[in-house]
């Protein structure tokens, strides 16, 4: 069967936790073709979660082939890669793996991350855990290092496998790894870690071309060799670019799991002590921070089928009274930073729409507490506001989110990283 001409095409490929995506679109941004395929799942031991990098190849190599069978690959002029933010791993100067990926929800480095609070400036977004630099630190303290030359993000990683060279990793990835943003530049207090830091990458913007597919990578999996790989970016970032906010004072709001806010601003904002750091977009920046709220406590006590058919019940015009705080256990990162703040969730009242009531308003307080905050400490308040994850689908509540917060909620125009990632893939071939 002949396919369809669709003239140049831009391909985004979104690696994530559990999938790998790809989006391809036209020059227009018109989404042209996808597909997903699952990744195994990460290993888990306590704190340690890994996976090899095997599989990410593997999967971008199923999602590319899908989308040729709809389109033809040869007009693919671009590609830009995003995948999770913090994943790292060494890698020797061919780029072959050395160690497992150490995944950004991996949380053994304690050790390092108690060392880094003492050396590292309190607006690095390289505190904690779950960053990048600890991650290398327990890494390079805990492998065979002779034949270590590179320090890799997972999105290095496959871009290296795409173009040959790995010595290029974006911004947005780089800054849990301690690069500093607003300076441009690896900073200085990274040698007073002890990290080797001959093994960190040259860092460039999301949307800077890296270079053309390397001729193994081309004839895998049916790319043209005059593909050029444009360096991409992390997947929270690329699903914020495919919603289309851009302009100072386009909010996002992610309803997942966890609650999480991010804002469009003209200067970065840094307040550690509130989980608050800033990501570079473009001449702007993403100014946010994550609560522990969010839909894990929903499905705590109701299922998808339950919510479903509580929400068609919901009165936002009679609020419920309950000053609530749902979460799971003790303890907040953003707008509160505490690690014993209490959960607010009692009594619960009988009636369970009021019970799912009560907690969807708790949330939505959160919301705007958070965009409170964040104004409070240089960045805009939203003048509007884009919702994705699962909970952006209640319309009840995205109604009375809008009023709470006295903004205009509007639909994204895509919710997927792939497309986001699809996007830079146009915009680094366009330059």
């Amino acid at each position: 069967m002949t396919k369809p001409t669709h003239g140049d095409l831009y391909l985004g490929i979104d690696v994530g936790t559990s999938g790998c995506r790809a989006v391809a679109i036209d020059r227009e941004g018109r989404e042209i073709a996808h597909a997903v395929t699952p990744l195994p799942s990460s290993r888990r031991d306590g704190a340690a979660v890994e996976q090899d990098s095997g599989p990410w190849w593997e999967g971008l190599t199923r999602v590319v082939h899908e989308v040729g069978r709809h389109v033809s690959l040869a007009h693919v002029r671009a590609l830009a890669v995003d995948a999770t933010s913090g994943t790292v791993l060494l890698g020797d100067a061919h780029g072959n793996a050395l160690t497992s990926a150490l995944m950004y929800n991996d949380n053994r480095a304690v050790q390092e991350a108690a060392m880094l609070k003492q050396v590292a400036p309190r607006d690095t977004a390289a505190h904690g855990t779950a960053s990048g630099l600890a991650k290398l630190l327990w890494l390079q303290s805990h492998s065979e290092t002779t034949k270590v030359r590179h320090a890799l993000h997972q999105a290095d990683w496959i871009v290296g496998q795409l173009c040959g060279s790995f010595s290029t990793t974006d911004a947005n990835n780089a800054i849990k790894t301690g690069y500093d943003a607003v300076h441009k530049r690896w900073p200085a207090w990274l040698h007073e870690t002890g990290l080797r830091t001959d093994w960190l990458p040259q860092v460039v913007s999301p949307g800077t071309l890296i270079g053309t597919i390397a001729l193994r990578a081309s004839l895998e999996l049916g790319l043209p060799p005059t593909l050029r790989i444009v360096a991409g970016t992390s997947d929270s970032t690329a699903a914020i670019i495919a919603t289309g906010a851009r302009a100072p004072g386009d909010a996002v709001t992610s309803l997942g799991s966890t609650l999480v806010v991010k804002v469009v601003s003209e200067v970065p904002v840094f307040a550690p002590e509130y989980g608050v750091y800033s990501q570079p977009l473009g001449d702007l920046w993403l100014v946010g921070g994550g609560s522990s709220s969010g839909g894990a406590v929903l499905r705590n006590y109701f299922n998808d089928e339950k919510m479903r058919a509580l929400t068609k019940e919901l009165n936002f015009a009679l609020p419920t009274g309950l000053d609530f705080y749902p979460l799971l256990a003790p303890g907040e990162r953003f707008p509160h930073a505490d690690p014993n703040f209490p959960p607010r969730l009692s009594p619960r009242p009988a009636d369970d729409r009021v019970f799912f009531q009560a907690m969807l308003e708790g949330i939505a307080r959160i919301e705007k507490r958070g965009y409170e905050l964040l104004a409070e400490l240089g960045a805009p308040y939203p003048s509007e506001v884009r919702s994705v994850g699962g909970g952006a689908g209640n319309g009840p509540w995205t109604q009375y989110r809008g009023e709470l917060l006295n903004v205009k909620m509007l639909t994204p125009a895509h919710q997927d990283a792939a497309y986001g990632a699809a996007l830079l893939a146009l915009t680094g071939e366009s330059e």
